[in-house]
């Protein structure tokens, strides 16, 4: 990516200092470039109907994994985000206006794709008073309609300050409410500067009260210079806001601009989170290197709905 490409895609990052050289990737973190028929033609379809993915505006290294399979994840309310997060590659700046017709949209091309769970997020919009929350509700309700065999499973922003927000989501039922703490709070302020450890512990436990049979779902990044201390207690606060799943990947540094890669997390150290979360209580548990949140989600939900029946015997 040029520095032009950057300062439109991210004006707020471009006069960063640059950053050290990332290490080189090792051979567990290394993924085949897409280039199936599949992935042409889930490509195809999201142009088709106008709709943005997280897959390609994060640059997902599972994108030709998950496109080859025809799974996607949708993200909703436009493809310019209102946050200026320092692990993100998603564009920042003035959002364009919402698409009346974007959830029928996003509901055609999961009954047009067949799928049998989707996951549905969304840049943060700031700039609307009520977050986005409607139009995530609305777009719940369009895929119920189209696709009524199919789950869903959302992944919102935070909904800082806008009151009664996390209400209309939960009311519209989703089967999993996904919000990512992301890292630990002591990089907040360099890492996710526009958003508070706090606030979104708060949203997750809040879901929760309004719905205890919606699954609650987060995410980690490891490799920013946290302690295990302190994925640790990550995972004890999520515990403790009766978080269901948690999620744990490999942080990728998508440009020199942002933020470093502190260091590459081995396969067998993943093992250990999973094993160390799984003694903390969480139904599921994800964490590899190339874990992200919605990668193998639908079987994933599957083995949640297990895991909870099997505890209520």
């Amino acid at each position: 990516m040029t520095l032009i490409d950057l300062k439109q895609r991210h004006p707020e990052k471009a006069h960063r200092p640059d950053s050290a050289p990332p290490p080189p990737r090792p051979d567990w973190i290394r993924v085949k470039a897409p280039n199936s028929p599949e992935y042409a033609e889930t490509y195809n379809l999201m142009r088709g109907l106008k709709l943005h993915t997280v897959c390609e505006e994060a640059a997902c290294p599972n994108i030709g994994e998950c496109w080859k399979q025809k799974h996607a994840t949708f993200m909703i309310m436009g493809g310019i985000c209102t946050r200026a997060c320092a692990f993100c590659n998603v564009a920042t700046g003035k959002p364009d206006a919402l698409d009346g017709d974007e959830p029928e949209n996003v509901a055609q091309a999961v009954a047009q794709m067949g799928l049998h769970h989707v996951v549905v997020t969304s840049v943060d919009r700031d700039d609307l008073a009520d977050g986005g929350a409607a139009h995530f509700a609305a777009t719940i309700a369009a895929i119920r309609a189209a696709a009524p065999g199919c789950s869903v499973e959302i992944l919102t922003p935070d909904f800082m300050k806008k009151t009664g927000a996390v209400e209309i989501v939960a009311r519209a039922k989703p089967d999993v409410f996904n919000h990512n703490l992301e890292t630990a709070p002591r990089l907040y302020p360099s890492i996710r500067p526009g958003a508070r450890y706090f606030t979104s512990l708060s949203l997750l436990k809040r879901v929760k009260e309004i719905d205890p049979s919606i699954f609650t779902k987060s995410g980690l990044m490891v490799g920013l210079g946290e302690t295990r201390e302190e994925i640790g207690q990550v995972m004890d606060d999520l515990r403790a806001a009766d978080v269901d799943f948690i999620t744990i990947g490999q942080y990728l540094q998508p440009t020199p601009k942002h933020a470093a890669i502190d260091r590459y997390v081995t396969p067998e150290e993943f093992d250990s989170y999973a094993t160390l979360a799984r003694a903390k209580g969480f139904l599921m548990v994800s964490s590899s290197p190339l874990t992200r949140s919605s990668h193998h989600a639908g079987d994933d939900f599957a083995k949640l709905k297990a895991a909870r029946a099997a505890k209520t015997v």
